[in-house]
């Protein structure tokens, strides 16, 4: 098979699909890799590494596009890609479709497999392709909070840890996976009066055990109302696979905060859990309703690109060798975790949740 790995164009987003070991991987099982010239620059990696693992390095992303049956990146085709993009062609990547319609009608209208990293999902309802991004945001998460909290920088002045005499700042997570837990350990590492919520029991009984300074809170609108007259920073870490996320916080909600409070959204990739959240790019990345400073960066980890593309490819290689070497009607029939990440093929919507989402029909893959 032919693999194709673009340069990513959104705004600021340094990451690649693949890195050299990767698409060495691929190689040594027979595959043809062409990478677009520059992709792996931003990450550390350059033309030569690729060229000396056996890809080909082409011109410019149209190239990528026409000469690849399969392209693997990072983030969901934009506009300027929609074009690209061809029936019959598998596109491996983060798609979020549940919060981006004109996405999802580009990708019906191309007749193009999309294999979703974030709806990867394994029997026992683990997301092996979105946690180790995941652990990436929920870290930068609360480093991003710290840094908005600083009076420069529209935040209410507060240090972290506090001093000797002064107490912490406080932080409150909402949602309690993979994305809250790395955030509320790094909130705890800083020297932060920490709560998590979560409305599953058993995972806020680990966490408990396992942090024993966290405050753990069952997650009810009541129980976070009464939270959020103390709290510094807010995190929203909330996931419905494929969905939508849950709005946790709406826009009255904001009075009950102190001038200076810092909300970050980590769920707006699926259209965020605050009622006031939209999408921000680590070019402009927060804005400020109410005196409550929004961060709502669409691609947090793209910020620290050599440590995420790293992490994406050990989790994703395994999975893209099986598409290539299997093709992948085959590789989905062997692999059921694999088979939930189809989300759209040949003009239909394949994942019951995108197709709720728009009212638009639903086909089950098996058909």
């Amino acid at each position: 098979m032919k693999i194709g790995v673009p340069k990513e164009i959104k705004d600021n987003e340094n990451r690649v699909g693949m890195t050299p070991a990767g698409v060495a991987e691929l190689v040594k099982h027979g595959h043809n890799v062409v990478v677009q010239h520059t992709a792996g620059e931003g990450s550390g990696f350059s033309d030569a590494d690729y060229e000396k693992v056996g890809a080909k390095i082409l011109p410019t992303i149209e190239d990528v596009y026409a000469e690849a049956e399969m392209i693997v990146k990072v983030k969901e085709p934009i506009a300027p890609e929609y074009p690209l993009v061809r029936k019959g062609q598998v596109v491996f990547t983060y798609f979020h479709f549940a919060c981006e319609r004109e996405l999802t009608d580009a990708m019906l209208k191309s007749g193009a497999t999309c294999i979703a990293y974030e709806t990867v999902e394994k029997d026992d309802h683990s997301l092996p392709l979105l946690i180790p991004m995941s652990e990436v945001a929920g870290r930068m998460a609360t480093q991003n909070g710290a840094y908005y909290l600083q009076k420069t920088q529209g935040g209410k002045g507060k240090l972290m840890a506090g001093v000797p005499g002064v107490k912490p700042a406080r932080v409150l997570v909402l949602g309690a996976g993979t994305v809250g837990e790395a955030a509320a350990r790094i909130a705890v590492g800083m020297g932060a009066d920490v709560t998590i919520t979560d409305i599953s029991l058993p995972r806020l009984k680990r966490l408990a055990a396992d942090m024993p300074t966290v405050h753990t809170l069952y997650s009810s609108e009541h129980n976070i109302r009464m939270e959020l007259p103390t709290v510094d920073i807010v995190i929203g870490s909330v996931l419905v696979p494929g969905d939508a996320a849950p709005r946790l916080i709406t826009r009255d909600m904001l009075k009950l905060m102190e001038p200076g409070t810092v909300l970050v959204d980590v769920a707006i990739d699926q259209g965020g859990c605050f009622e006031t959240s939209h999408p921000t790019k680590h070019s402009d990345p927060v804005y400020t309703i109410d005196g409550i400073v929004h961060y709502a960066v669409a691609n947090i980890p793209g910020a620290v690109p050599n440590t995420s593309t790293m992490a994406l490819t050990n989790a994703t290689l395994r999975y893209a060798v099986a598409l290539a070497d299997k093709g992948w009607q085959q590789a989905c029939r062997d692999d059921v975790a694999l088979r939930r990440g189809v989300n759209i093929t040949d003009g239909k919507i394949t994942y019951e949740a995108v197709a709720k989402v728009f009212n638009l029909p639903y086909t089950p893959l098996e058909l």
